[in-house]
């Protein structure tokens, strides 16, 4: 089976404007045969005042439109429901009452977007800091959120500073950071919960997608079992981003023989 995507973004994303339609078409001309749309709402996020970003989310229309939208081709593909929740301590319990008011949702991932309300998208989160420091902070705040909030289903993009980082991917060691992500693992991996291989990165002139594949082997290594695979596309045309390459490459390295979708918030084992 071609790997299906399950981190895409639409014109309901604060930074896209990518119609519906047009990522229904693109998927469609790739013949995966299932799509999930994944975009913003990032709880209690504070706008830059660059560009005024919130990643807020009109959640009734967005699922309106979704629904509607998955109706329409149900004849030729399967949509499926999600989100990208932006998580940080402080939002525990907005983000189980969000949850709870949306259980028709078939997918949710969990981002950290933000570090105790600083964004490392900009260079202004840096300073101060070594870049050891600066990823470190970023790392220990998923631990951070693991430790309180259950009500996701993968952690997304999980080294997702290194796109932004002074020095990219060559700030990264996981020796540096190796007990952080081990802590993280043995919270999600006995509650069920997964990572993703996002190759959003790739297009961005990144050499590895997120995780580095430490990191995934780590996952493995630890017993995690459960791995989507997502473009974090933002445009239609980078639906799909390297799946068929560097994805089903970095799986089959490792030992995975699926890849994994979502439905009902329930994990789908899909043979590669």
């Amino acid at each position: 089976m071609k790997i299906c995507d399950f981190h895409v973004h639409s014109e309901y994303s604060d930074d896209s404007d990518a119609p519906l339609t047009a990522i229904i078409e693109r998927a469609i001309s790739l013949g995966i045969p299932k799509l999930c749309i994944t975009d913003h709402y990032d709880i209690d996020f504070i706008p830059h005042e660059e560009d005024g970003m919130d990643f807020q989310l009109d959640t009734p229309a967005y699922l309106n439109a979704l629904k509607k939208i998955r109706q329409d081709y149900s004849d030729k593909i399967d949509i499926r429901l999600g989100v990208e929740l932006g998580l940080m301590n402080t939002v525990a319990d907005k983000a189980k009452a969000y949850h709870n008011a949306y259980p028709e949702f078939d997918f949710i991932i969990g981002s950290s977007h933000l570090v105790h309300g600083m964004d490392p998208y900009y260079p202004e989160y840096y300073e101060g800091k070594t870049e050891k420091e600066a990823l470190r902070n970023y790392f220990e705040s998923i631990l951070e959120n693991v430790s309180l909030i259950d009500d996701y289903n993968v952690y997304g993009h999980l080294d997702y500073i290194v796109r932004y980082c002074p020095s990219r991917e060559n700030a990264f060691k996981l020796t540096d950071h190796k007990d952080i992500f081990e802590a993280i693992f043995k919270i999600i991996i006995p509650k069920g919960k997964g990572i993703e291989i996002n190759t959003g990165s790739l297009y961005k002139n990144m050499p590895y997608a997120h995780p580095h594949m430490d990191i995934l082997r780590l996952y493995k290594e630890m017993g995690g079992e459960i791995i989507t695979v997502g473009s974090d596309a933002h445009e239609p045309k980078y639906l799909c981003y390297s799946f068929e390459t560097y994805a089903r490459d970095a799986l089959t390295s490792l030992g995975y023989k699926y890849f994994c979708t979502f439905k009902n918030q329930k994990p789908e084992f899909n043979l590669l």
